[in-house]
């Protein structure tokens, strides 16, 4: 079998409808559209949602809440999962994500402060709450904030 041999099966496949080709072709001067008539003229039919003049479901419904575009979204991860971590002593987003306490980087990764924390880290994160700041340099630890944006505003047209 080649390619020029292939055919659709029969009765599968009509002749397209040639109107307003002429009297002759049998679909001609109104070109099967009536006399007159919304349905007859260019453009003519009711648009999608049209419900016979009743209020349309789009406009009966409230219009509700805000999508923020510059929210910015975090990772939570509290002190004492820091704390049940032995022997490290440095935390950047990089280990964060080497020892599962994050999936991935696509969010920041803000720390809390539930639980308690008593050795010394040096964390790189994108946010922490003042009470965790507090229990990690209570600890001996120290707390640096790296930058963080994560917008989700289409800057495609700036």
């Amino acid at each position: 079998m080649r390619l020029n041999e292939l055919s659709p099966h029969p009765g599968s496949v009509k002749k397209r409808k040639r109107v307003g080709r002429g009297s002759g072709s049998g679909h001609g001067k109104t070109s099967c559209k009536g006399h007159k008539g919304q349905k007859a003229r260019s453009g003519g039919g009711k648009g999608a949602g049209f419900e016979g003049g009743q209020m349309p479901l789009q406009r009966r419904l409230p219009k509700r809440g805000f999508k923020n575009p510059f929210q910015k979204d975090y990772a939570i991860v509290n002190v004492i999962q820091l704390a049940k971590l032995e022997g490290i002593t440095e935390m950047n987003p990089e280990t964060f994500v080497k020892h599962g306490l994050i999936k991935n980087l696509a969010k920041g990764i803000k720390i809390l402060a539930k639980g308690e924390i008593n050795r010394a880290m040096k964390l790189k994160v994108h946010a922490i709450s003042k009470s965790a700041r507090e229990k990690v340099v209570r600890a001996g630890g120290e707390v640096d904030v790296i930058p963080f944006s994560n917008q989700k505003r289409d800057v495609t047209n700036e």
